[in-house]
């Protein structure tokens, strides 16, 4: 099963240790920490305003799914390099994702794409997302949904490492996707909940058992 994760393409045209995890904050906010290979980056989640988005994302984390992916791709503006996103998560391992799950369109969670959103990657139609994500540096609204348009599924911010999201961002790109695949990508080490108590779904993880097999 190949599995294509893709972001709006019009774009181009235009480690400390993890904190110990305590009760969930008020506002129906999750806090997940990446690990990273260039620092930790802490996210907010809304729960409360997108419930399907932020299911699907923790379950990912409390898995473990995240664990050893990577961030590889950094798609930058021609004329302003402060501006564009950062993307990762499982790319194409089908060994890793999880079933499908509803897309909740920006104009009806009032989550919106601003500087340092974390939102869905997905394929072209909606209700394809899974396992891999981007975040936003400076607002890109042309990602947000309008009319027929179901943009992507924003659902939290960063709330800590936004330098790290910089730097990341900064980093060297060619290949594919327009040349915005990272000629370096950055590991990410760990996802961990900071709040609230773990949820693993319970599922096979074959990537695991995979592993175990190697001499």
């Amino acid at each position: 099963m190949r599995y294509l994760p893709l972001v709006l393409l019009s774009l181009a045209l235009g480690a400390p240790a993890i904190a110990q995890r305590k009760p969930a904050p008020s506002g129906g906010l999750v806090r997940v920490q990446f690990l990273t290979s260039e620092g930790p980056i802490t996210l907010a989640l809304e729960t409360r305003r997108a419930p399907e988005t932020t299911k699907n994302f923790l379950a990912y984390v409390d898995d473990g799914r995240f664990d050893g992916a990577a961030i590889y791709r950094s798609a930058k503006t021609r004329n302003a390099t402060q501006y564009g996103f950062i993307q990762g998560g499982i790319r194409t391992d089908a060994r890793r994702i999880l079933p499908p799950f509803k897309h909740e369109r920006t104009d009806r969670t009032g989550i919106h794409h601003t500087d340092g959103t974390i939102s869905m990657a997905r394929r072209t139609e909606p209700n394809s997302a899974g396992g891999n994500f981007f975040i936003t540096l400076g607002a890109l609204p042309s990602f947000d949904a309008k009319g027929d348009f179901p943009g992507y599924a924003a659902f939290g911010h960063v709330v800590g490492g936004m330098a790290i999201v910089k730097r990341i961002h900064d980093g060297a790109t060619g290949g594919g996707m327009g040349g915005q695949m990272l000629t370096k990508p950055i590991g990410i080490l760990s996802a961990r909940r900071l709040d609230g108590t773990t949820k693993p779904t319970g599922l096979v993880k074959p990537w695991l058992l995979q592993q175990k097999k190697k001499p």
